[in-house]
């Protein structure tokens, strides 16, 4: 998309042997001149045509770029491979008044006026990058200032950029990101290296954030937060998400990757990091369970379809299409195995070793571990396993107890699933916490010879081969109870026999929050399957299950933001993951009952509850704390919402209209949308002319709507595709109306007329047309499609044939449909 003016070499004028050939996407040098020389290219590109959102473009008003991972190749000529890095000047020059800000990387060394009305200024980036971390940012901007003073006492300069209006909407941005530098200097002795560093938020950009060195740009949905118009959720991912760009600092800009399939290098390890900040900011605990059920959610279906590909893919068609949680989020877990394995000091000494091999350049996957290596004298080719090879583990464990020899012998054997291009697989280096349980819940000693462990409450067991034996001695004559995989020690399936009392006693006793939470969850799923596969049976919910959840519930010890995650119910879309074949209908039947169910057997608790935690009249401040009281009062809000009572219902819309912040309104919006009677449409109404100024709250209405249980939701979603608050060029819009429906709507996105798949056809291949990146985000929503009921199955499969087949589609979306429907038919078993 470059129209080139000239591509020249300086000083050869016309003649000599050397000639410049421009080609559609190339750019060849015949003849070269020996040795080093300067190539010169002048060329025209049209920002305001480019609704890809890649390269350089506009956001109206503001012009700006997002260049990873192949966009400079759209504003210039480049050899824009990651592992060729360079120090770039850069002279913007542009209309004073329609461009009074002009933003690049680095440092600005000079600035001036003309006298056509114009001006310019220079910058210069001391620090080599490649290109795809190149970004320029021109308009109407105001800007939030602040400062930071460095470890070593350098005082740095800290801009928000944002547009008029919104800048005081950006200092809980501001205070995040000057957390996260403290952060970084603490956990790690990395100090910022620049004199200024900046954020700019941006309407139009199809992922979160952008990492660019010393100008970071934002989707304004991640900087942009104030009581009234942002949740706790959007607070706390500002937070995460402005943390995860700013330690990109080092983990991605000093040390780049060397090649695109090296991508989790920088990710994984980012992510990894990001998650350590957040637990030392935040709930622990909480925090965990988060991370695992996002992977669990996402990565293990991921790693389960046709899409499964190793953390280090070994081919793509379009590099875009590998920004997944695959090389993030279990990119992450195996840094987090490696910090468990080798301790947090080996760990630091090793990030060290990489930090001096390789600052300045480019990267593998081998060279970090070749510096884990270097710090702790270990082999750790094995790992390497965990980046060559896709599925996810599943390991099955046995305990068995003698009361006569006062052993207690624990059983592992490992196996991956056949994945897409790799039927056989090779055992993996698994890091497993073990403890054993008494009787009142307590941690018993352990003493293991083989694990050089006498006497802790838990131990870590590294399982290296397929089937593998330890021995527990001294154990108390009664049976304990066996705690494995604690904190999620590993990114696997877990298979373990567990009776009901079992998992009754470890969501009242267990000691790791994690593994209490999972007990919550394994519970419920099996009484929900086992409805599942009895049509026409109502739930009736064991006594000691009830118990269980009410001494949960109850337990004054224990946070409320984890109470809260123990009682969020295992989704449909987890349902459906442990179905060989998926009941749609019928897991929905079950879902709704469940809840109607628990909330009929424990309503005078969940009130009880939800009534303690809204006493006190505090004005609303965002904090972890506060946000995991009001994330479990909201949850028994929706649990009563069910019952239908009106007083609920008067409370509900009172919470909608009353709120002094968005995370009590919109929960209260969420349940009165899923309300079959009157109320919703007057609620809704209510909603959008409130808030009809503010897009970003005008994507949650949205989103409420698309992800709606009542039928009739895809008329509706039609109906807003021509609302005046939806704009399908904005990629926000995108996720929050349509990417909504065709990935959280499982009830009706998969109704068996098939017009949720007619639908789903339609808007590909619109935004295809004009936005590939966010057209390909969508087509994830098929991934399952081998594995529904045969009517639904073939209509889906059609619509991914009709995909494939239409005139122009791009390269993003070709790769994945034609991996979806190539693949689907030999994708893993997802049961475990």
């Amino acid at each position: 998309e470059l129209t080139t003016c000239s591509a020249r070499i300086p000083g050869q004028a016309g003649g000599g042997e050397t000639r410049l050939e421009v080609g559609r996407e190339t750019l060849t040098v015949h003849n070269a001149p020996p040795g080093a020389f300067e190539l010169e290219t002048e060329v025209v590109i049209h920002p305001d045509a480019n609704a890809a959102l890649k390269g350089l473009y506009f956001s109206d008003p503001v012009l700006c770029t997002q260049c990873e991972a192949e966009g400079f190749r759209r504003i210039t000529w480049y050899l824009d491979r990651p592992d060729v890095l360079a120090r770039f000047q850069v002279r913007i020059t542009g209309d004073a008044a329609e461009f009074p800000v002009l933003l690049c990387n680095g440092n600005c060394v000079d600035r001036g006026s003309n006298p056509d009305g114009t001006h310019w200024t220079v910058w210069r980036d001391p620090f080599p990058k490649p290109c795809y971390l190149f970004a320029l940012v021109a308009g109407p901007l105001e800007c939030l200032q602040d400062s930071f003073t460095t470890v070593s006492g350098r005082e740095v300069s800290l801009q928000i950029h944002a547009q008029a209006g919104d800048v005081e909407r950006c200092r809980h941005a501001m205070h995040s990101l000057k957390r996260a530098m403290r952060w970084d200097e603490g956990a790690y002795g990395l100090e910022y290296d620049l004199d200024t560093f900046m954020i700019v938020s941006i309407d139009h950009f199809n992922m979160g954030a952008m990492e660019n060195k010393g100008l970071n740009i934002f989707n304004s949905a991640l900087v942009l937060a104030r009581p009234d118009t942002a949740t706790d959720a959007d607070y706390a991912a500002i937070e995460r998400v402005i943390a995860h760009e700013y330690l990109h600092n080092w983990t991605g800009n000093r040390v780049t990757c060397r090649d695109w399939f090296q991508l989790s290098l920088k990710e994984g390890l980012t992510v990894f990091r990001d998650q350590q900040f957040s637990e030392d900011t935040a709930s622990r605990p909480v925090e965990r369970i988060r991370q695992a059920r996002k992977l669990r959610s996402l990565q293990f279906p991921e790693d389960a379809g046709p899409m499964a590909h190793p953390v280090r893919p070994d081919s793509y068609m379009e590099i875009d299409n590998f920004y997944t949680v695959t090389i993030y989020e279990k990119g992450a877990e195996i840094i987090r195995m490696l910090h468990l394995i080798l301790g947090n000091d080996t760990y630091q000494a090793g990030m060290k070793i990489y930090f001096d091999r390789h600052d300045g350049g480019a990267a593998t996957i081998e060279d970090f571990l070749r510096a884990m290596e270097a710090a702790s004298g270990r082999n750790l080719d094995p790992f390497m396993r965990w980046y060559f090879q896709a599925g996810t583990p599943v390991v099955k464990v046995e305990g068995a107890h003698d009361a006569a020899t006062e052993e207690f012998v624990v059983r592992f054997t490992q196996q991956t699933p056949p994945t897409p291009g790799q039927p056989d697989k090779r055992p993996l280096p698994i890091p497993v916490r073990v403890a054993l349980l008494g009787e009142s819940g307590g941690n018993l000693p352990l003493h293991c010879p083989a694990l050089a462990c006498e006497g802790e409450p838990e131990a870590v067991i590294e399982l290296r081969e397929e089937r593998e034996e330890f021995r527990f001695c001294k154990v108390s004559p009664r049976v304990p109870v066996l705690s494995v995989a604690r904190n999620f020690s590993a990114p696997v399936r877990l298979q373990i026999e567990r009776s009901d009392d079992e998992l009754a006693f470890l969501i009242r006793r267990e000691t790791d929050p994690f593994n209490r939470w999972d007990a919550v969850q394994e519970y419920c799923t099996r009484l929900m399957l086992d409805l599942i596969g009895r049509p026409g049976t109502l739930p009736n919910l064991p006594h000691r299950f009830i118990h269980a959840m009410n001494t949960l519930l109850l337990d004054r010890g224990l946070e409320a933001a984890f109470v809260a995650e123990a009682f969020r119910l295992p989704s449909e879309t987890n349902l459906a993951d442990r179905m060989r074949v998926i009941d749609v209908e019928r897991i929905h039947e079950v879902h709704q009952a469940f809840s109607l169910a628990l909330v009929r057997k424990l309503g005078g608790e969940l009130a009880q509850v939800r009534n303690a935690l809204r006493q006190g009249g505090r004005a609303y401040h965002f904090d972890h704390p506060g946000a995991g009281r009001r994330s479990l009062a909201n949850l028994c809000l929706e649990y009563l919402m069910r019952l239908r009572d009106p007083k609920t219902v008067s409370a509900c819309e009172d919470q909608l209209r009353n709120a002094d912040n968005m995370t009590d309104s919109l929960a209260a919006l969420r349940c009165i949308a899923n309300f079959p009677g009157p109320e919703r449409d007057t609620a809704l109404e209510w909603f959008h002319d409130r808030w009809r100024e503010e897009p970003l709250v005008l994507d949650m209405w949205l989103s409420v709507q698309a992800t709606s249980t009542l039928p009739g939701v895809l008329d509706r979603v039609r109906s807003l595709l021509h609302h005046s608050a939806f704009d399908i060029r904005n990629p926000n819009r995108v996720r929050s109306l349509i990417g909504a429906f065709c990935h959280a709507n499982q009830r009706w996105f998969h109704d068996a007329s098939g017009a949720g798949y007619r639908f789903f056809v339609e808007q590909v291949l619109h935004i295809d047309s004009f936005n590939p990146l966010a057209a390909a985000r969508i087509l994830g929503a098929a991934s399952r499609w081998q594995r529904l009921d045969p009517n639904r199955k073939e209509q889906l499969r059609a619509a991914l044939e009709r995909i494939l087949r239409a005139p122009g589609l791009s390269r993003d979306c070709h790769e994945i449909a034609s991996r979806t429907l190539m693949r689907g038919s030999r994708t893993s078993d997802p049961g475990g």
